[in-house]
């Protein structure tokens, strides 16, 4: 499984990324950087983190299942974002929380996790309360009408691969 993720837009997402991207957008993209080389040392997806704008520093990429790609002007991530959703389909997870990107990611097959669930599972916080499946054997549930809708367990079983390595 290939992990597309809208760099700025995570980071924008978390307080503690923010507050280190108000050193320069290096050191921003640095601690992301840092929390995708933990995850990945867990799981055996490969994560690709696209940023706006061309290289201008010297970032170090994560060796291994971690890459890097800016976006050449006038093209923006959103737009590299959309295109490899649209290359990859069914094996991508898109990660923003960027309603167009999500919106052609979706249209495209590709499975869309908001970047505030993404960090909850990669830091290891509390799992959502809609994946945990508390029903007893022979419960009734209350039909389909409360059952997420098949984008939602997708996003789901994606969050969970994060959380259970």
């Amino acid at each position: 499984m290939r992990w597309l993720i809208d760099g700025y837009n995570v980071i924008r997402r978390d307080p503690d990324l923010r507050a280190r991207e108000t050193d320069g957008l290096q050191a921003g993209r640095a601690a992301l950087l840092a929390v995708l080389a933990r995850v990945a040392a867990r799981v055996p997806d490969t994560f690709t983190v696209v940023f706006d704008g061309a290289r201008r520093h010297d970032d170090s990429t994560v060796a291994g299942r971690v890459q890097v790609q800016f976006s050449r002007p006038p093209e923006t991530a959103d737009d590299v974002l959309r295109r490899l959703a649209g290359s990859l389909r069914e094996g991508a997870v898109v990660v923003t929380s960027d309603r167009a990107v999500q919106d052609t990611a979706r249209r495209a097959g590709a499975v869309v996790v908001g970047a505030e669930a993404f960090l909850d599972a990669a830091l290891g916080g509390p799992e959502d309360p809609d994946d945990v499946d508390d029903s007893q054997p022979g419960q009734r549930r209350g039909g389909p009408s409360h059952r997420p809708s098949r984008d939602a367990r997708a996003a789901q079983r994606a969050l969970r691969r994060l959380r259970n390595r």
